[in-house]
């Protein structure tokens, strides 16, 4: 029983606390069986970091383990603090992060290279909400940019996994099945007939990348290619001490002002990325409310970058994280939202199913039988993470650039220069492209030589 209830179109209850608008379980929402149940299955995806923090920091399975079981946790900040999405990486910004980690070696330098970034990429976070500019920032950044900064991600995504590095080299029948089924789900056009036609498949839709990785942990050790998994009980070992004093700068130290000034390019491309989601989630949360009068939704894009900042603070003072910290899990908060358009019967609030999934995810990282279940299939769900994000930029890096050739090419170069020379190199030519190629020009119009073609905008 909620011990407060809400008046019928207004917002749901909670404790003002300055921006924020404190939610806490049971007192100010109620838990939502099919959210919780999700969270079980999907939090495979979460523990697909664990590789990447072994191979990109050196950690061992059991600190990995730990620091994702911390990021989960911090994971619950959005809905507590009156963010009403399913938060989650900053995963399209993924690929160039490994691709910036790659020029130092694993160890101390790649951990306080990420210690960096993370840090300044906090910084940006919170800077931009407090003072309100995220929206100013992102207009002036055109797409050209934008879209060479995603499609440069998909495509060092690709090159990862088909490259002496990826694990298609190791897993290629399990990730071939994995990817097929996955990819059939979230972009066939095929797909999205039978979700409409028939309910079976709705529901398999709403699980994104889950039968994906269900698929693999099948054929993998039919074909030898994954250990059978070995189920153990209990809690999962916590090495918050080990993670403290080897991965904190309060145990190794701060990094050096020249890391920090090598990190700002990436940064900036990453808050590009990352507020991109923002924008996602404004939308998803607009069509929700407009089919449910009876609660007032308040999604406020200043407050979601001030709690993703303090994400991202709080794990770089602790023990930095590759994917970071973004604002978004977009997959997840559609599909909640979908359930949430059916009324208040089957979802009281916003709020319940957002924060049942994040609850039951939170839980659900810590237990072993849950972890131990994952564990073989952990590099297959990386290889699947980094292929659909790879795609994923490609489409939405060509769609925004659709219109213009001259975008166009300007995102095909700095997407290349990304791939090939880092985020520095491509951001540079790339503003120096925008600038000689698309700008407007200074002179007045009848100063300006005639142009010979016109080019359809």
């Amino acid at each position: 029983m909620l011990i407060k209830r809400r008046i019928e179109g207004e917002e749901q209850p909670y404790i003002p606390f300055g921006l924020f608008k404190i939610r806490l379980p049971f007192i100010h929402y109620r838990l939502e069986a099919p959210e919780m149940l999700q969270a079980i299955l999907m939090i495979a995806v979460g523990f697909s970091a664990i590789p990447l923090l072994q191979e990109t920091l050196g950690m061992s399975y059991e600190v990995a383990l730990t620091l994702v079981a911390f990021a989960e946790f911090l994971n619950l900040l959005h809905v507590t603090l009156g963010d009403p999405v399913v938060p989650g990486w900053i995963a399209s910004a993924m690929p160039l992060v490994i691709v910036y980690l790659s020029g130092y070696e694993v160890g101390p330098d790649s951990v306080h290279a990420l210690m960096a970034l993370q840090i300044m990429v906090s910084l940006i976070f919170i800077i931009m909400g407090a003072t309100g500019m995220a929206h100013r920032l992102i207009k002036v950044i055109p797409n050209s940019l934008k879209a060479g900064i995603l499609l440069g991600a998909g495509i060092a995504a690709i090159n990862r996994e088909f490259g002496a590095d990826g694990h298609i080299a190791s897993y290629p029948v399990s990730i071939a099945a994995g990817a097929l089924i996955t990819f059939f789900i979230l972009f066939s056009m095929r797909f999205k007939i039978l979700k409409s036609k028939n309910n079976l498949f709705l529901e398999i839709g709403k699980y994104g990348m889950l039968p994906g990785l269900v698929a693999a942990m099948i054929v993998g050790p039919i074909v030898g290619e994954l250990e059978i998994p070995r189920i153990e009980w209990g809690f999962i070992d916590f090495r918050f001490g080990e993670m403290f004093a080897n991965y904190s700068p309060f145990g190794i130290g701060f990094p050096t002002v020249a890391m920090f000034l090598s990190a700002v390019p990436m940064a900036i491309a990453v808050y590009i990325i990352a507020f991109g989601e923002i924008i996602t989630a404004d939308v998803i949360l607009k069509e929700a409310g407009h089919s449910r009068p009876d609660e007032k939704i308040d999604f406020n894009s200043n407050r979601s970058n001030i709690i993703a900042g303090i994400r991202n603070l709080a794990l770089a003072l602790t023990c930095p994280f590759t994917p970071l910290s973004g604002p978004l899990w977009a997959a997840i908060s559609i599909a909640i939202c979908e359930r949430y358009k059916e009324g208040r019967k089957a979802v009281d609030s916003i709020f319940s199913s957002m924060g049942s999934f994040r609850i039951s995810a939170a839980i659900c990282v810590s237990l072993m039988p849950v972890a131990s279940l994952c564990k073989p299939v952990l590099p297959i769900a990386l290889g699947l993470t980094l292929l659909v994000q790879g795609f994923a930029c490609s489409y939405i890096a060509i769609d925004m650039v659709k219109n213009s050739k001259t975008a166009a090419g300007i995102a095909g170069v700095v997407a290349a220069i990304i791939a090939i020379k880092g985020v520095t190199w491509g951001m540079a030519i790339g503003i120096s492209l925008f600038i000689l190629l698309e700008a407007h020009p200074v002179f007045s119009a009848k100063k300006q030589p005639k142009r010979e073609y016109t080019e359809e905008v």
